[in-house]
């Protein structure tokens, strides 16, 4: 069912929330693009203008880490004053409710749980950008100390612990996808009788099988997205429309 006008879309949204009771929200970039955080991978998206550094190259070349931290402290405005939108705030309304146990996202921006969610409710399938890890041995570093070293001395150190390579928390191409966030999310899409695909395109593998997953496993099938995507035609409701706009009356005051 694809709606005609946004109020329709919405009321019926309403009648599927209303009648549900665990529901599982995914979500990709279109839900942090309305808050200014820049998509990647649309047309006018960062990797049209850089080309993203797979995670090899990381690994085998300084020159490449050099560029990859330059990249990523360019940004740091754009993610540092980023807030939740409208999207976020409703879903952590819902989960105050008690029908959403946990989100899964695909975003790397830390607005779910700015917006309300505990870190361990926010199932991250590409990690995220607001903080670092050694890629040896674990440890967490603040972008921060990570910035004043790299600008000190030109290059980004390396772990204080074990002298590894300290990278964002992110997953870049290449690199293994998170085998326990993965294993969670594939749980929650299992589970619950509603899932709602937000500001994705459906078409970044194995995360875009989620929603096929919770649609075979007997939940509802919602899709909130701007453009259409491979899977609208097995959804039992999909609406084109702004995120924040349609997902805004769910904000619970």
């Amino acid at each position: 069912m694809i709606t005609a006008d946004i109020e329709t879309g919405i009321a019926r949204l309403r009648d599927l929330v209303n009648g549900s009771d665990v529901i599982v929200p995914f979500t990709g970039a279109g839900i942090s693009t309305e808050c200014g955080i820049p998509d990647f991978r649309s047309p006018g998206g960062l990797w049209i203008k850089y080309a993203p550094i797979s995670f090899d190259e990381f690994m085998a070349s300084a020159q490449m880490r050099s560029e990859s931290w330059r990249r990523r402290f360019a940004m740091d405005k754009q993610f540092s004053t980023a807030r939740p939108g409208c999207g976020h705030l409703a879903l952590a309304s819902l989960h105050r409710l008690g029908k959403i146990p946990a989100v899964i996202t695909q975003n790397i921006d830390n607005l779910h749980q700015a917006s309300g969610f505990a870190a361990d409710k926010v199932v991250e399938l590409h990690g995220n950008t607001t903080y670092a890890t050694c890629l040896d041995c674990g440890r967490r570093y603040e972008l921060l100390w990570v910035r004043e070293r790299f600008e000190a001395h030109g290059s980004p150190p390396d772990c204080e612990e074990c002298g590894g390579y300290i990278k964002t928390a992110t997953i870049s191409f290449g690199q293994a996808m998170p085998e326990a966030a993965m294993r969670r999310a594939e749980a929650l899409a299992s589970a619950c009788d509603l899932f709602l695909a937000i500001g994705s395109s459906l078409v970044v593998w194995p995360a875009a099988g989620f929603p096929l997953l919770a649609k075979r496993s007997g939940a509802r099938l919602v899709i909130l997205n701007r453009d259409p995507t491979d899977f609208d035609d097995v959804a039992d409701l999909v609406i084109r429309a702004e995120i924040a706009r349609t997902l805004e009356p769910f904000i619970a005051v």
